[in-house]
């Protein structure tokens, strides 16, 4: 093993430094472990079911391994007894790391998205979209972008936006599906549904001002998009999970990024299309958009969302957010990533408490108990533990 030392491991400049092998067997031997342990725990389907359609579950449902690699990498097997001991009940299940998309085998160039996330460097999408992660950081950020122009967009939709139906776009999850998918309560992820894959092709600054000077083109794009969207919730809904969770941020710290006007003449009828057909297969609805959201929420529920995630602390007021839509949608989220660092440990088992007090008890446990995104390399270990004994207990 390369000489670093557990101060050290804090740093993702310090994890980058292992070689590229250690790193995947220690993310290896992680999933390994943590899914062996679900395997084993009774099942989860059923009652997840009920307390996300606040029937009364038997607890609020958890899903906290939301973690980044970087946290994995740090804590290795230390976290994995944890996640042993106290297995989540809502299983994610991410096809490919969304920054990289699908890659056949039969690529040419293959990108490791493990060492594209740990490692400083750029690489292309399947979409053509350039992403790069930085020494230090967490995750990836578009960087470049295939339509500069409009120019260009009949050649990409003729040419270049991927296939949704191609062979293996789910196979590396099908293993999963075949343990867990007939107990427990599996999630397929969608990442960058809609307006976030839209914006990743155009760059942020054009997304925004399309809406008001380029509406034809506008349009036609988001329709491509909106196909693609149908066409893969079409292929999730063939498997046997029990969700799928789409990801579209729309909220900054304090109001939505566009008007709820532009947003319904824009967005609105997509979601309404890939929402239903993932309501004809019988599938619940999970929609992951950050910060202040509140002013679509009325809206996502007339659309028949059944969970709304993350419920970000900071850009939203928990007891608001409860009081005036509890009862009427399942939270997700809710435990602040950006403080675990800070607290003491009794601090996380408070805020835990008092965050399932607030938006699930109430309403027959419809909350999934989660961080409100990935939890970041710097939370310390006894923090982790104090979040999840505390929500498995109480």
């Amino acid at each position: 093993m390369a000489s670093v030392s557990k101060d050290e491991r804090v740093s993702g400049l310090a994890l980058a430094t292992l070689p590229l092998a250690e790193r995947q067997a220690i993310v290896a031997r992680f999933e390994q472990r943590t899914n062996e342990a679900v395997r084993a725990c009774a099942p989860t389907r059923d009652w997840v079911r009920r307390a996300i359609r606040r029937q009364g579950g038997l607890r609020c449902p958890v899903r906290l391994k939301r973690l980044s690699l970087d946290v994995i990498l740090r804590h290795g097997d230390q976290l994995a007894d944890l996640y042993c001991r106290y297995p989540d009940d809502v299983i994610h299940l991410q096809p490919y790391e969304f920054s990289v998309g699908y890659q056949p085998p039969e690529s040419r160039e293959h990108v490791d998205a493990l060492q594209a996330l740990t490692e400083p460097g750029e690489w292309a999408d399947e979409w053509g979209t350039v992403w790069a992660h930085r020494a230090g950081g967490v995750g990836a950020t578009p960087v470049d972008v295939p339509l500069k122009e409009w120019s260009q967009l009949t050649d990409y939709l003729a040419r270049r936006i991927p296939d949704p139906n191609a062979p293996g776009r789910l196979a590396s999850v099908q293993p999963l599906l075949e343990t867990h998918g007939a107990t427990k309560y599996c999630v397929g992820v969608i990442h960058l549904a809609l307006f976030e894959r839209y914006h990743s092709l155009r760059g942020m600054e054009n997304a925004f001002l399309d809406l008001y000077t380029n509406e034809r083109e506008a349009h036609r794009l988001l329709e491509a998009l909106g196909d693609y969207l149908v066409s893969l919730v079409r292929r999730w809904g063939e498997t046997p999970v029990s969700a799928m969770f789409l990801c579209d941020d729309w909220g900054s710290q304090n109001q939505l990024m566009v008007s709820v006007s532009m947003w319904r003449k824009f967005f609105k009828p997509h979601y309404r299309r890939a929402f239903d057909e993932i309501h004809r297969f019988g599938k619940d609805i999970i929609f992951h958009s950050c910060g202040n959201v509140a002013g679509i929420i009325p809206e996502l529920i007339e659309l028949g969302v059944d969970v709304l995630d993350p419920i970000q602390p900071g850009p939203m007021n928990l007891e608001q957010v409860a009081q005036q839509f509890g009862g009427r949608i399942c939270f997700c989220g809710g435990i602040d990533d950006q403080r675990l660092e800070e607290y003491t440990a009794e601090e996380v088992r408070r805020v835990a408490r008092q965050t399932m007090e607030t938006l699930g008890k109430p309403f027959g446990n419809a909350y999934i108990v989660a961080p409100a995104n990935l939890v970041p390399p710097t939370v310390p270990i006894e923090n982790l533990a104090a979040l999840i004994e505390t929500v498995h207990s109480d």
